[in-house]
């Protein structure tokens, strides 16, 4: 009797109805409190994973920098005549394309570029070797002329230190005497040597097996597809890096011309030499041109007596270089080559740390060719966004 009362009463259905089950408890509220640690869990992991993922790409950013700087002697005649090798295939390709093979073509090419490079040592490589040789001396004649210059100067600095230490110092300066040694050419004459050998060698081949080369990569690819975009891709960086530096080869050849023309009708000494020194000046940007400057300065103030002729050759060919600089070359690569300035100097004064001059040479060129590299690259398109003007 009492189980039958301690047993609960059924709930009574209708004739005809179904049974209702009781309502089960929502799953999300029973497990809301794991799926937000869970999703805290993963957003900590992602975020320590982008932070291990930057370190690691800092790391490797160092070693490729460390391992720049210790095979550089094998890296820049490397990139050097890569960049040669770029700016002559179209020669080349143009050659083949007319039925002439292209050893011919490549051959041919090669003897004129050596002819021409000679030709130009030969005529340069004593007014440098005078002028170098007679700095010394020309310093000391260019010293009295800045007598009426420095004397308020040296003025100053004596009542100073009158005030300071009670009685003048006098300082005489004593200028460094520069010379070169028998040993110093003997020494360096075989390694200058070899390192023209090989750009001369890798130049000649890359423009006879360029292609060829760039073939067997491409072949590497999976499918068709994939090697039909590689294709179209390196065809297009080769061509606009091949415009790229036979565009700026010309402007600054056409720069350097035109510094010797007005040098010489300045009757300033050697002006051919002088236009050599902008041409290839000229291809560090900013740097190049305020050396140039200041070096044309100097020889004017060395050669000139009076002070108006002596700045017109500095003011020419800062006149000159800031038509081409901001007018000429902006108009002939087109607003896609411009550069950031900011980027420019960091990127030379990174690699002119790295590889001294010719790093500083190679610079603008690397830059600009890691800039339309970077523009084909997915994921990479931020390197271009930021270095562009």
């Amino acid at each position: 009797m009492n189980d039958i009362e301690a047993t609960p009463p059924a709930p009574l259905v209708a004739a005809g109805a179904e049974a209702v089950p009781p309502a089960p408890a929502e799953p999300a509220l029973l497990h809301a409190p794991s799926l937000v640690h869970r999703l805290r869990h993963a957003r900590g992991t992602r975020r320590h994973l982008r932070a291990i993922r930057v370190v690691l790409n800092a790391m490797l950013l160092l070693a490729l920098l460390y391992t720049a700087t210790i095979i550089r002697t094998l890296l820049i005649p490397l990139v050097l005549a890569a960049f040669i090798g770029l700016a002559l295939n179209p020669i080349v390709a143009f050659a083949a394309r007319h039925r002439i093979p292209r050893a011919l073509g490549a051959s041919v090419l090669m003897l004129a570029l050596i002819g021409a490079i000679g030709t130009g040592i030969g005529l340069l490589a004593q007014p440098a070797l005078g002028w170098f040789h007679d700095a010394p001396r020309a310093i000391r004649s260019f010293v009295p002329k800045l007598e009426h210059l420095t004397r308020p100067l040296e003025a100053a600095n004596r009542a100073t230190q009158t005030l300071v230490n009670g009685h003048p110092t006098r300082v005489v300066p004593h200028p460094a005497d520069v010379a070169i040694s028998a040993w110093d050419v003997v020494s360096n004459t075989p390694k200058v040597l070899a390192a023209v050998l090989t750009v001369v060698l890798l130049v000649f081949f890359f423009l006879i097996y360029g292609d060829s080369l760039l073939r067997r990569l491409v072949e590497i690819a999976p499918d068709f597809r994939y090697k039909r975009h590689a294709v179209s891709i390196v065809r297009s960086i080769q061509a606009e890096v091949s415009r790229y530096i036979l565009t700026t080869l010309l402007i600054n050849f056409s720069l350097g011309w035109l510094t010797a023309g007005i040098l010489w009708l300045l009757h300033v000494p050697d002006p051919l030499l002088w236009g050599a020194v902008a041409m290839f000046a000229n291809f560090i940007p900013y740097v190049g041109a305020i050396a140039t400057t200041t070096m044309l300065l100097l020889v004017g103030l060395i050669h000139f007596d009076q002070l108006a002729r002596a700045l017109l050759p500095a003011l020419c060919f800062a006149c000159l270089t800031a038509v081409e600089g901001n007018l000429v070359t902006p108009m002939i690569l087109g607003r896609r080559m411009r550069l950031s300035p900011i980027a420019i100097l960091i990127w030379l004064l990174v690699w002119g740390w790295l590889w001294g001059v010719p790093g500083a040479l190679l610079a603008v060129p690397m830059l600009t060719s890691v800039k339309l590299v970077a523009e084909h690259m997915r994921g990479w398109e931020w390197f271009s966004h930021m270095v562009q003007r």
